[in-house]
């Protein structure tokens, strides 16, 4: 399944784009930067423990980067380091490890679902560009590879109030490196088992007012077999090709801008259509299926800051252009044309330094078409057209912490929706912090649900209005001396017209439609970060979730799910070692084996997975490392059918120069 030479077109590219920032690098000067840039300020992140530990979010507000002490909600930040110790290539992997977050993933599309919502409920940012395939409102988790120096962030509950529709559950915002933030040369190669090859490279560089970044990744499998009982491999190869930069024009005006390609090409199986066969509406062997989905994303932006800084003005656009397309043994099945062009304004004045008050005004216009006429499905261009208008406040004291955010968008097709988010903190001791947040959500129908696909399969349902979501929370942060942090929080939170898939009769031809019941999700997140001694450390996530529509338990969603990442490191870093075990309770899901199509519920068993890393420095720019992946070679489905992959092991060196 190597595709040489689409491989050498992309690495073809990124040296063309890389020449020019090369050639300035004689100019670099390593020991200044913008150290007041605030898209940059992750860069100075703390990597330690203990209730003094400094995090920067960036997500979490509109205008600026804010600490992680100063937040009112629930947030998980997973630093460069963190994914470097758990050698994380899926990013899909990694969020298994932060509380609320529930991860299912098959070949083609992997979800994610925060605190019981939906997957296109959660909002995915790459380098603040909104990266969901406008076709189904979410994206595919699984396309994202982790680059050297890329942090991750996991903002739980309702963010709407910030970000408009499609983040009802949350948003996971996904930051690679700046050029400032790690210069030089950075590559990794690595193979093992199942004819695995994963390669990146990055380069960054800065100088006085600038910086850029390029990198690139190529993932390439063989794959293993995903039926029961079946022998047909299940591959993929992966590229990705990003670029980011910044320019100071002024000392008061900065430009910016990001562009990522991902093109993904894989082969899938296909569920039994027989209904004389005693396997169907299982996944069987399916030779000639598969997929193929490219993406283009990119933005620009520029920033002003006046009065000394206190009041700044940002403007950004940004596009994303999603393509899929299946297929079959007789060609083309399904193929499909996503688009979304996005403006935003963002306004911040600093009343005082611990009063903050930002408008933001949001323009976005969402398209689709689908691009395969056979399907018997629409293949008209179909639009939809939005403005969103957001006022925040922010308070920052010395113990205590006030946030405050409405919103109201406009859109042309649906009513017109406001929603809010409030928070409060307040610091009992300086080890105990209390917070508490609630707030309101929104998603409208997508283009999928609202106008079908295929004709005689899946039937749209134009009438269709938006699914409104409110909920709250409270939660304690707690140090544990001067190395640990707990943290515990209890989340509630309803939806209504939810929308599900039905299939009445006399045809049993599925068809979306909004539930007249209230959804619920109530839980429990708790994590722990510790340092243990002077070599180890430790992170520990727990997460119970109580997800119910109408007294019936949601699909895809276990009551219990639990990790713990164990790191051993040497002395001077000369080597290191982490133990990753991840837990995933018995999962409510669906399966189409009644021949009416109606779905018929099951529950998928239990799951404990173990992964061990190994990592030895060989030179100060030079390491060797290792990996096994479900180490006990754990056999289990996360979604009805599909058989999840089982041992693999691969070894590999990395260098930074």
């Amino acid at each position: 399944m190597k595709n040489f030479a689409y491989l050498g077109s992309v690495a073809a590219a990124a040296l063309v784009w890389a020449v020019p920032v090369l050639a300035q690098e004689a100019d670099r000067d390593s020991g200044e930067g913008d150290p007041d840039h605030e898209y940059e300020d992750y860069k100075r992140i703390e990597d330690d423990f203990g209730p003094n530990r400094t995090v920067i979010l960036v997500s979490a507000a509109r205008d600026a980067a804010i600490p992680r002490e100063d937040y009112t909600g629930s947030a998980t930040a997973l630093t460069a380091d963190d994914l470097d110790r758990r050698q994380t290539r899926d990013i899909a992997d990694v969020l298994r490890d932060v509380p609320g977050v529930a991860v299912a993933g098959v070949a083609g599309q992997t979800q994610i679902r925060l605190r019981g919502s939906e997957a296109n409920h959660v909002l995915v940012l790459v380098d603040g560009i909104e990266v969901s395939d406008p076709f189904a409102g979410e994206f595919d988790i699984g396309t994202l590879q982790a680059e050297p120096g890329a942090r991750l962030e996991v903002l739980r509950g309702a963010q709407s109030a910030l970000y408009g529709p499609d983040a009802i559950g949350g948003v996971v915002a996904y930051q690679s490196a700046s050029g400032d933030s790690l210069p030089g040369f950075a590559a990794r190669l690595e193979g093992g088992t199942q004819g695995t090859v994963n390669g990146a490279a990055r380069y960054g560089a800065s100088g006085i007012g600038w910086d850029a970044a390029l990198s690139a990744v190529v993932v390439s499998t063989d794959g293993q077999p995903n039926a029961r009982g079946g022998t047909r491999d299940i591959g993929r190869d992966s590229y990705t090709l990003a670029g980011k930069g910044s320019v100071e024009l002024t000392d008061t005006l900065t430009l910016r801008a990001a562009a990522r390609f991902i093109r993904t090409e894989g082969q899938t199986n296909d569920s039994d259509f027989d209904r004389t066969s005693p396997t169907f509406g299982f996944i069987i062997d399916s030779p000639g299926t598969g997929f193929t989905n490219e993406a283009i994303y990119a933005l620009v932006g520029a920033r002003l800051d006046t009065l000394e800084g206190r009041w700044t003005h940002d403007l950004s656009a940004q596009i994303a252009d999603v393509e899929r397309e299946t297929f079959g043994p007789f060609g083309q099945s399904s193929g499909s044309e996503g688009d979304r062009v996005k403006a935003s304004y963002v306004s911040a004045f600093e009343i005082t330094p611990a009063h903050r008050v930002t408008f933001a005004a949001d323009y976005e216009v969402e398209g689709f078409r689908n691009a395969f006429a056979g399907s018997g499905g629409f293949t008209t261009r179909r639009e939809i057209e939005q403005v969103g208008l957001v006022g925040e406040y922010r308070y920052s004291g010395e113990a205590f912490d006030l946030t405050a955010a409405l919103r109201h968008d406009i859109n042309d097709l649906f009513q017109d929706a406001t929603t809010f988010r409030v928070g409060a903190g307040y610091s009992l001791t300086g080890t105990t912090r209390l917070r508490a947040a609630a707030g309101s959500g929104v998603k409208n129908p997508g283009f999928f649900e609202l106008y079908g696909f295929v004709d005689g399969r899946f039937i749209g349902n134009a009438a269709l209005r938006p699914e409104k979501s409110t909920g709250w929370e409270v939660g304690i942060d707690q140090g544990l001396g001067d190395n640990a942090t707990l943290a515990v929080t209890y989340f509630d939170s309803e939806l209504e017209g939810e929308i599900f898939t039905t299939f009445p009769p006399p045809n049993f031809i599925a068809t979306p439609a909004n539930r007249t019941t209230v959804s619920k999700q109530r839980g429990i997140e708790v994590s722990l970060n510790a340092r243990l001694g002077e070599q180890f450390s430790l992170d520990a996530a727990y997460s119970y979730l109580d997800a119910e529509e109408n007294g019936v338990e949601e699909v895809r969603r276990p009551n219990h799910i639990a990790s713990a990442a164990l790191t051993w490191e040497a002395p001077a870093e000369a080597a290191s070692a982490t133990l990753v075990v991840r837990y995933n309770g018995e999962t409510p899901d669906v399966a189409f084996t009644d021949p009416s199509f109606v779905p018929v519920r099951v529950t998928l068993d239990d799951y404990t997975l173990v992964n061990f890393n190994a990592r030895v420095k060989l030179t100060d720019s030079l390491a060797a490392f290792a990996r096994v992946e479900n180490l006990l070679g754990e056999e289990y489905e996360q979604v009805f059918s599909f058989v999840s992959p089982g041992r693999s092991a691969v070894v590999g060196v990395e260098a930074r120069f």
